[in-house]
């Protein structure tokens, strides 16, 4: 078979696979995310294979398998950490003060609301959240295939510059409380940027109360810190 004709066919059988899951009773359920991630790691797998190998139709066919079992390993290590979250986290995430987003394949979100997590105008973390800090770190520490974008943010109240300085300052709090419950250093990184990335409207109270938040977005990585 031509590498063309190859190349169709793992396409074909790849976009089947991500596009109709069904349960054990034959009715259609959403794709999961390891399921997407065999797709996609197939797709990429098999451009490199064929790329880097001289037959570059045997060279698809090897990489798509590659991708596919790199893409299902990814898609299975964050699925079963969001999991992990959702069910440690289960009671914040009823009352609002913790969200869990699955960006990408290899990325997933844990955002904290300002309010919840901080006083008013401060960067000192709030003794009644400390149980809800520990136990992302718990689960953190667990994982240790990702690294931590901490990232912290306000509403458009007061000035820029204030508002830069204090995100910033909360996004540090946040990294020195996993500091203090043995998260390796290397796996984090802060960065605040006040109020340039709001996630709802500043013209209501409710807008600005979800704007006020540290997002912590954990990405695989291949090779485990700590």
């Amino acid at each position: 078979m031509s590498f063309p004709m190859k190349f169709n066919a793992i396409l074909i059988v790849t976009l089947l696979t991500a596009g109709c899951a069904t349960d054990e009773y034959g009715n259609p359920r959403p794709v999961s995310e390891t399921e997407k991630g065999l797709g996609i790691g197939a797709l990429s797998g098999a451009a490199i294979g064929a790329l880097a190998a001289k037959n570059s139709g045997q060279g698809a066919v090897i990489g798509a398998i590659g991708g596919a079992f790199v893409g299902g390993l990814i898609g299975n290590y964050m699925e079963k950490q969001q999991r992990d979250f959702e069910r440690v986290l289960a009671n914040e995430i009823a009352l609002g003060q913790i969200r869990i987003e699955r960006l990408a394949e290899g990325e997933l979100l844990v955002g904290m609301t300002g309010e919840t997590a901080f006083e008013v105008d401060s960067d000192v973390i709030q003794p009644g959240f400390y149980s809800t800090m520990d136990k992302i770190a718990a689960i953190v520490n667990r994982y240790g295939k990702t690294r931590l974008d901490i990232a912290g943010h306000t509403d458009s109240t007061g000035s820029r510059a204030h508002n830069l300085e204090l995100s910033d300052r909360r996004a540090y709090s946040v990294q020195n409380y996993f500091l203090a419950s043995g998260v390796y250093p290397a796996r984090m990184q802060t960065q605040g940027y006040g109020p340039d990335y709001p996630m709802a409207s500043n013209d209501t109270p409710e807008g600005r109360r979800l704007n006020r938040r540290v997002d912590i977005t954990l990405i695989y990585q291949e090779t485990p810190q700590g």
